[in-house]
């Protein structure tokens, strides 16, 4: 490799690092402040949304941009993604109601999952499979780190601040980030093959993912005015699949490929990716929830107890990534940080609503060993079974259903959750209401006849201020069960993983570049 070309590489990855913090970064901070977002904007029985919006975006956008990327290059898309990113957060941070923080959570997806899409991508472009290994686990030492900074971060400034800088702090870092791509990043992956695109694809994409996870949000909303709503989405999406399935199979530019499920390396991959998901997003989008109201403790405890869960992920992924390079050998490290997850999840939905911070920060660390014992192996195995041409498409696709699987597993669970704590509030309410009347004032909200159950969630999400013990405890109890329920059905996610990694071959790593990705990488940074 010449200096020309080691330069361009060198600075490439570190822009791509930037933004992937300053995504990663922004996914941990809003996380952690999502219970005080929710009870300043009053919407419990939305709190799924607000996440489930930005990733349904970020989702149905990476196959999109990754096959365009393969036919027009990264350059342009990856730019226009970071700018429409902090776009999004800007919006994010003056929203008013819940209603507009979900549509902006929107727009911010829109952007994040180009950026994301794209900066997996590069590392197909830059480096042999062989050497993917130590790139991937500097990517996941980069989530490490931003997970590190952003739960307490988070806390911080939802307890001392305000939750709108959670969005805000992404603007002058975006613009560094901003002004290090435009300088660095080349222009990789452009095609001289090109098809036609395949627009068809990609309207029934959008129209199959859009309708089934806003159905599935649906499930846990008991709003009289949007349940009927769920079954016309169901058979839109189901409809709009069907159209898409077949809209692939005459494209002659697919947005993904059908021939990348003929290989079984790439097919079991996408498989356990997908359920690994369901049980990850587990974890992210509902321990603040357990800390905050179940247990308790303040935005700042909750990004405390995700410390040793990032500690354990830096260590494993680092390690992991650095033994597959050496050894070119991936399924062991897979099968063990799935096992060890499994474990840790299995642990988490026992520690109840009676639980110390320290239990909960010490399963939470075993959660994060295995996952970034594993964090490294999925890509890593797409892109080495996945033919040069197909590099963008396949590393989308491979993301797309990791992707999906963490969308569908939030929207799910989510609905899971608030359903069934207002399932379990309402039949409290009766044996609640003398408390209430003998404590509170007359004209408050919870002392009417028919009082609404998400209103004393929500109370609960605020602080439980100028509510009575019981009553606090009645409630802590209803959430907590229902996030018992949700762990452990990460926790089967996990195993279903560990499953289909069983599956996966052994394939030895190629130590080679395409030498028309060489020969791209070559011509220096754009600029």
């Amino acid at each position: 490799m010449n200096p020309a070309e080691r330069r361009s590489i060198t600075f490439t990855l570190g822009s791509v690092m930037l933004v992937m913090l300053l995504a990663a970064l922004d996914q941990t901070i809003v996380g952690t402040a999502m219970p005080r977002i929710v009870a300043d904007l009053q919407g419990f029985e939305r709190y799924a949304w607000v996440t489930t919006s930005y990733m349904v975006a970020s989702t149905t956008i990476v196959p999109i941009v990754g096959k365009l990327s393969d036919m027009f290059g990264r350059r342009m898309f990856y730019l226009a993604g970071l700018m429409i990113f902090l776009a999004g957060s800007a919006l994010c941070g003056a929203a008013s109601d819940m209603t507009t923080l979900i549509l902006f959570r929107l727009v911010q997806g829109v952007g994040a999952g180009i950026v994301m899409a794209i900066a997996f991508i590069v590392i197909g472009d830059l480096f042999p499979p062989a050497e993917r290994g130590r790139i991937q686990g500097l990517f996941a030492a980069v989530f490490g780190m931003a997970a590190l900074i952003g739960p307490p971060l988070g806390g911080y400034l939802a307890d001392h601040t305000s939750w709108r800088y959670c969005f805000y702090v992404n603007l002058p870092l975006g613009a560094i980030a901003l002004l290090v791509v435009w300088r660095f990043f080349p222009d990789l992956g452009r095609s001289e093959r090109r098809g036609p695109i395949d627009g068809w694809g990609a309207a029934t994409l959008i129209g199959t993912i859009v309708p089934l996870l806003l159905a599935l949000s649906l499930l846990g909303d008991r709003h009289p005015d949007r349940s009927p709503w769920i079954g016309p989405l169901l058979i839109l999406g189901i409809l709009s699949c069907i159209a898409f399935i077949n809209a692939e199979r005459r494209a002659s530019e697919p947005l993904i490929p059908g021939s990348l499920f003929r290989t079984r390396s790439i097919a079991f991959s996408i498989v356990a990716s997908f359920l690994l998901s369901v049980g990850m997003f587990g974890v992210i989008l509902f321990v603040p929830l357990y800390v905050q109201v179940v247990l308790g403790g303040s935005a700042s405890d909750s990004g405390s107890v995700l410390l040793p869960m990032m500690l354990g992920m830096i260590v494993a992924s680092g390690g992991s990534g650095l033994l597959i390079t050496r050894t070119g050998r991936y399924r062991a490290f897979a099968l063990g940080g799935l096992a060890t997850m499994a474990v840790g999840l299995i642990a988490l939905s026992r520690l109840g609503a009676d639980a110390r911070l320290e239990s909960v920060g010490a399963v939470l660390g075993l959660v994060g060993l295995g996952l970034g014992g594993v964090m490294p192996v999925f890509t890593i195995v797409v892109q080495n079974a996945a033919e040069p041409r197909l590099l963008g498409a396949s590393t989308a696709a491979a993301q797309f259903f990791r992707q999906i699987g963490g969308t569908f597993g939030a929207a799910i669970l989510g609905a899971y959750v608030t359903a069934r704590s207002n399932d379990d509030v309402t039949q409290r309410m009766e044996s609640l209401r003398p408390t209430l009347l003998s404590t509170l004032p007359a004209d408050d909200p919870l002392t009417a006849p028919i009082a609404d159950p998400g209103v004393l969630l929500d109370r609960v999400a605020q602080g439980t201020i100028g509510l009575p013990d019981p009553v606090i405890a009645a409630l802590r109890s209803s959430v907590g069960e229902a996030l018992s329920v949700a762990f452990l059905a990460g926790a089967i996610a996990v195993i279903a993983a560990l499953v289909a990694t069983i599956l996966i071959p052994e394939v030895p790593l190629r130590r080679v570049r395409h030498p028309i990705v060489a020969a791209e990488t070559a011509g220096g940074a754009a600029g």
